[in-house]
């Protein structure tokens, strides 16, 4: 079954059309969900998660905004992501409880500061990006990323160095 079909049923409510998005899009849902969850029961409990997920939402699915790989590739980080801070706030309480709240004023400073790092994104080559997205935003290991890419992780090292280099130099000495 084709992208476009599995979209149109799903937005017929057909539930054939769930297995198919099974079919063809877990192994790809499970490689992202994989770095951010090792544990292997809590990938499937959070796998089975992003499958509602994508089909309690799968309305607001927007072509115009991305592709439907990188809609469900979203959903399925977002959700691994809030997993981990789930399993957090189980974990039990410190005798102190910290008081720090995020103050207004640093919710913009951050917002700004993503804006700005997007930008900066926009001005390095498409391979450089990608290797950025794999380690920062999937959270992928320099192993698995060398792995992959067919490459020795000193290799991929060097290449991130360089890369963090070259942002630093675009964000005017900022941090990455």
């Amino acid at each position: 079954m084709k992208e476009a079909e599995i979209i149109a049923r799903l937005r017929d409510g057909d539930s054939q059309a769930m297995e198919a998005l099974m079919r063809q899009y877990g192994p790809f849902l499970r490689y992202i969900l994989t770095p951010i969850l090792p544990n292997a029961s809590e990938r499937e409990e959070c796998f089975s998660e992003v499958i509602v997920r994508i089909w309690q939402k799968q309305a607001q699915y927007d072509p115009e905004k991305g592709s439907w790989k990188a809609w469900i590739a979203a959903i399925a980080r977002n959700a691994a992501l809030n997993w981990n801070r789930g399993r957090k706030q189980m974990e039990p309480l410190a005798e102190e409880i910290p008081t720090d709240t995020i103050a207004p004023e640093e919710i913009l400073l951050r917002k700004e500061r993503q804006k700005i790092l997007e930008q900066a994104l926009l001005q390095i080559s498409r391979q450089e990006r990608l290797l950025f997205y794999r380690k920062y935003y999937y959270m992928q290991s320099t192993a698995q990323i060398a792995r992959e890419l067919g490459m020795t992780e000193r290799a991929v090292e060097g290449k991130l160095y360089r890369l963090k280099k070259k942002l630093r130099e675009l964000l005017g000495g900022d941090t990455v």
